[in-house]
């Protein structure tokens, strides 16, 4: 049973940076691709970041240059440091997982953690 778990999550001023956390509880993590996912309100949820098994990394537009995603397969955790940060990524942050990028997201939603940035 895979279980996500995000923290890091916090209140920031526009242009500072948070690192996310997302730690996998079950026994996919190290053969899945990760990635990280947000919702804004009113607004889909939407792939923001993503990391292979064997470490390719994709972004959306909005946030390339600024958000790096990383991983770490001996503590089962992705992170995604942000970077510039910017009003508009105010939003719930969540991790998921899949057998590749292509296939994700394929597991339970965790509960998310939070990000806002205002002044």
């Amino acid at each position: 049973q895979v279980q996500l778990v995000e923290s890091g999550g916090g209140l920031v001023q526009p242009g500072g940076s948070l690192r996310l956390s997302c730690v996998d509880s079950g026994s996919i993590f190290s053969n899945s691709a990760m990635g990280w996912y947000r919702q804004a309100p009113g607004k889909q949820r939407e792939l923001v970041a993503a990391i292979a098994s064997g470490g390719r990394t994709i972004y959306a537009e909005s946030v390339k240059g600024r958000f790096t995603i990383s991983r770490d397969n001996a503590k089962n955790t992705v992170y995604l440091q942000m970077n510039s940060l910017k009003p508009e990524d105010t939003a719930v942050y969540y991790c998921n997982a899949g057998r590749a990028i292509a296939t994700m997201p394929a597991v339970s939603w965790g509960q998310g953690t939070q990000v806002t940035v205002s002044s």
